[in-house]
């Protein structure tokens, strides 16, 4: 059986950027099979959630989302259709606009961790403590900005214990 991951990148970056290879790697060595579809023909949130759910995204064992910033937003609001095993949200792009027809999807998974930049200018940190307590995530803050690439390391093992969780779901 089959345990899948799909990752969603960020507005500005694409399928394969520094932190995806990272955590694609991680995931891989641990058995799962990654996806990362490329959704850089458009920059409307809502559009690259139809793109997402049009791919039907399923695994024959257990299921992840893995979103960065407006990645992460999709993967929230996508999650209400898939139910994941599991999400794992790099600085949500949460509580920061018109841009996005909801403010802070609910999130539907198993397992959901929630790491985030104490000095993140793209997403007040805040927004990430307000969206966690109010739906009981764990969070991870680390000392860095909104890319998280200066603790990729310890993403990196934020993400092994992650998925070694999911894998251990009955």
């Amino acid at each position: 059986m089959s345990d899948k991951v799909f990752f969603a990148h960020g507005m500005e970056s694409g399928p394969w950027g520094t932190k995806i290879v990272f955590m694609a790697e991680i995931a891989r060595k641990l058995g799962f099979d990654v996806e990362s579809p490329d959704y850089s023909e458009t920059k409307n949130p809502d559009e690259r959630v139809k793109k997402l759910l049009s791919l039907k995204p399923t695994a024959e064992g257990k299921l992840v989302l893995v979103g960065s910033s407006m990645g992460a937003w999709v993967s929230l609001e996508a999650s209400q259709s898939i139910q994941p095993d599991g999400i794992f949200l790099l600085a949500p792009a949460v509580y920061i606009g018109e841009h996005y027809s909801q403010s802070a999807p609910t999130p539907h998974a198993k397992v959901i961790d929630l790491v985030h930049g104490w000095n993140d200018a793209a997403v007040p940190v805040e927004n990430a403590i307000r969206y966690a307590r109010e739906h009981q995530l764990r969070l991870h803050l680390l000392a860095d900005g909104h890319r998280l690439v200066d603790q990729l390391s310890v993403v990196g093992t934020l993400f092994d214990s992650f998925l070694r969780e999911i894998q251990s779901l009955g």
